[in-house]
């Protein structure tokens, strides 16, 4: 994370890095986060999430945290998975957003290497569907 410049460093699959830029809501947050971190974590090639080892906090252990949170908030966790969010993120972009975003924004957002898979995993609600197919003229 580098508050500085406003980005955080994600390590994708097979080891793909990438830097996102952060939402002007998560800067203070994380700023005031970062007044809890220990000095070596400053570094932005740190990890700045530790599980209850000090060590970097992985897939596994955010999916854990996940799915406390999903029954702590009275939802089925065996409903609901970690990889639901990037499917949410992708489709409220779309929905609430589309001036700003696109197919390929989206897919540098996330970081897959086909804008086919990003249009696989992006759902669009049925009204979308009905206002297309209303909106086509034949005669």
């Amino acid at each position: 994370m580098h508050l500085v410049n406003e980005t955080i460093r994600i390590d994708g699959k097979g080891k793909k890095e990438r830097i996102l830029p952060l939402h002007p809501h998560l800067i203070p947050l994380l700023a005031s986060y970062k007044t809890y971190l220990r000095s070596y974590q400053l570094y932005p090639s740190e990890p700045v999430f530790l599980n209850k080892n000090q060590t970097a906090l992985d897939s596994r252990g955010l999916h854990v945290i996940f799915k406390d949170v999903l029954k702590k908030a009275g939802l089925p966790p065996i409903r609901f998975k970690l990889h639901h969010l990037r499917h949410t993120f992708e489709t409220l972009m779309l929905q609430r957003n589309k001036e700003n975003v696109d197919f390929r924004t989206l897919q540098g957002l996330l970081g897959h290497e086909s804008i086919t898979s990003t249009q696989v995993y992006t759902h669009i609600e049925f009204e979308q569907k009905k206002k297309a197919i209303d909106s086509f003229r034949i005669f």
